[in-house]
């Protein structure tokens, strides 16, 4: 099926979407951005081709911007408890990896892990275990050593 997209958006969704376009997360501003290159007259062969997806994708996409408009593009969290190990991940990492690289000192899985593993159970009986009381293992499975 060819032809061109129904897609439609007024004034205030455009805007809309442009913002989105410039979000930090990157599916969400490629679903804006597939959408305002629908409006711009591209197809959705060229557009699957220039993000990498398929066709029915974009056109998915589409779909979702024209039944929720552009809240319906953005990025959700999956129902469920909330990600303890990530959120600490991100709370340890962060600050470690904007430092400037010069004075950032190496990591490794091993080192990493034990930084996470400290800061998520701190330095009680906990620490270096993961939920199931096991030793080792923790956030990432893996045998290297430091």
């Amino acid at each position: 099926m060819g032809g061109k997209s129904l897609v439609a958006a007024s004034d205030a969704q455009r805007v809309a979407l442009t913002a989105l376009a410039a979000s930090r997360d990157r599916g969400e501003a490629d679903r804006a951005r597939a959408v305002l290159l629908t409006l711009a007259g591209w197809t959705s062969p060229r557009i699957a081709e220039a993000f990498g997806v398929r066709e029915d994708t974009v056109r998915l996409w589409r779909s979702d911007f024209g039944r929720g408009g552009v809240d319906a593009l953005k990025a959700s969290v999956a129902p469920g408890p909330a990600p303890v190990k990530s959120a600490t991940a991100l709370r340890v990492v962060t600050p470690l990896l904007e430092a400037p690289v010069a004075d950032r000192p190496n990591w490794t899985i091993p080192r990493l892990r034990a930084e996470i593993e400290a800061h998520q159970f701190g330095a009680g009986a906990g620490a270096g275990r993961n939920h199931s009381g096991a030793s080792g293992g923790g956030m990432f499975s893996t045998h290297a050593t430091d």
